[in-house]
Order: structure tokens, then sequence, then C-alpha cells
């Protein structure tokens, strides 16, 4: 009885647009037309798999997820560790960290086309760095640069995020269990990898399935990147082909089409990683 307002506001706003997106799915319809939809079946799904543009997209996404996933996953854990082995400031860094996530993706991008403008701070960086002068790096308009660039502005943004999820899981941890490791001989590299990163098991689990499923569904830095001119093709994920495809090319079929195969993709990858690490099997006894 007390989860039905919970389950009534679930249904309308998730479980219903997710039906009808796969019931609008089988339709050819045209966004500005006044015709009724014409029913196709499965004919949008069989020209995404023979489309060459869908299959770029994927790529892209492929490419993008795996450039992010790891490095988010990686270095927010060592900066949680870092944040938790300090007893000053300890609350200034969390903090510090924190605080790019709470902007906007769209004002994030814009923040990074000013750094990654050739006359930005990414170009001065870089040739501050590597000894060189009025070099530009082209972060806007290579494939590689291009890539890298959407990398760097999603890192950027989410690493607090979990960084601050992790420090929660560590916090959560027993201080007895680190207490009776150093008593027993143990240094803090075996403490961390035989009591704190085992114990850590539900936190990476959640951060590992919610890095995924961002990373899946990007699409305001790949936009604003195009929209100020920077070449669509290397970083034409999926979301942002759904988009061109229901709003520039007015097909709304094969853009509903598109959403639902990303979301069989996040949830045969969210499964897949529930499947593996099971969060149950850890206790602190």
């Amino acid at each position: 009885m007390f989860v039905i307002p919970s389950l009534i506001l679930f249904s309308a706003f998730s479980f219903f647009p997710i039906m009808n997106a796969f019931y609008e799915s089988f339709f050819n319809r045209n966004l500005l037309s006044l015709r009724p939809p014409r029913f196709v079946g499965w004919d949008n799904y069989t020209y995404l798999f023979r489309s060459k543009d869908f299959w770029l997209s994927v790529q892209n996404t492929l490419i993008f997820t795996l450039g992010t996933f790891l490095p988010l996953l990686v270095f927010s854990l060592i900066l949680a560790v870092f944040i938790m082995s300090i007893s000053r400031f300890r609350r200034f860094f969390q903090m510090a960290f924190y605080s790019p996530a709470v902007l906007s993706s769209v004002v994030a991008a814009l923040i990074w086309l000013l750094i990654f403008d050739p006359r930005g701070l990414a170009n001065q960086g870089m040739n501050a760095l590597l000894g060189t002068a009025g070099i530009n790096y082209n972060w806007l308009s290579t494939t590689g640069m291009l890539r890298l660039s959407t990398i760097i502005v999603y890192f950027w943004k989410y690493i607090g995020y979990f960084t601050v999820i992790f420090v929660s899981g560590i916090g959560s941890i027993p201080d007895t269990l680190g207490e009776a490791a150093l008593i027993d001989g143990a240094n803090r590299w075996t403490l961390f990898w035989h009591v704190t990163f085992p114990l850590l098991k539900p936190t990476t689990m959640l951060v590992s399935i919610m890095t995924m499923i961002q990373c899946l569904k990007t699409f305001s830095t790949q936009y604003m990147f195009t929209s100020a001119g920077a070449p669509t093709r290397p970083i034409n994920v999926i979301t942002l082909n759904i988009y061109n495809t229901a709003i520039k090319d007015y097909r709304i079929g094969r853009a509903t089409a598109m959403s639902i195969l990303l979301f069989v993709v996040m949830f045969v990858f969210t499964w897949l990683q529930l499947r593996v690490s099971r969060t149950e099997d850890v206790s602190y006894t």
C-alpha cells in the first residue's frame, strides 16, 4: 500500500513512455505530416541494422564509453581513498571535486568550448607543457582530438560525483576492521587491497552501473560541440543520432526504434554487471 504512489508515478513517467516508444517504433510517422502514421512492423529495426550511419553512431558510442568508463571508475576510487586518508580539509576536497557535477551539461560544454578554442587555455597549456609556441592542437576539428575532448568534458564533470559516492562507501566500512588488520601487521596497501576494496563491492557495482548508463546516454556535450561547428561524424553518438533523426529528419518511428535498442543495450549491460558481481556476498563479519 505504501509503495502504490511511487508505482503510479513510475508507471506514468517511466513505464508508459517506454511502452509507448516501443509501440511507435512499429510505425512510419512524420513529425510534420498530418497523415495518420502507417504501420510498418519491424521495418524501422531492419533499416537501422542495414544503416551505416546507425552503426557509426554505435561505434562512436562504444569509443566514448570505453574511453570514459574505466578512467571515471579508477580515478574516482583513487581520489576517494586519498580524501579518506587525510584528516584535514576533507570536506573542502569533497566540495571542490563535486562542484562541476552541479553544473548542467550544457554549461559544462560551453565552458570547455572556450577552453578548447584555438586561443583558449587548452592550447596554451599544451604549448607551455611541451615547450612549443603558437601550435593549435585542433581540439574541436580532428577526429581523435574531438573524441578526446568529449571524454575530457565528461570526466571533469562526473569525477567528483562518483568520488563522493566512493567516499560514502569507504566511510560505511567499520573502522575496527582496518584497525584489526593494522594490528595484525598489514600495511596500507594490504589493508586497501584485502579489506577496503572487497568491502566496497556494492559501491563499486553502483558506480559502475551509473557510469555505464551515463556514458551510453551522453548527449549534451556532443550536441553543443557540433552546434558550435565541430564535425558531427566523429562524435555522432546514438543519442545525437536519435535527436537528428527525430527533430531534423522528422522520422519519429526510426528515432524511437533507436531509443528502444539503446534501452535494451543499457538493460543488458546492467543485468550483466549485477550478474557478475552479487552485492549480497559482502558482509562485515
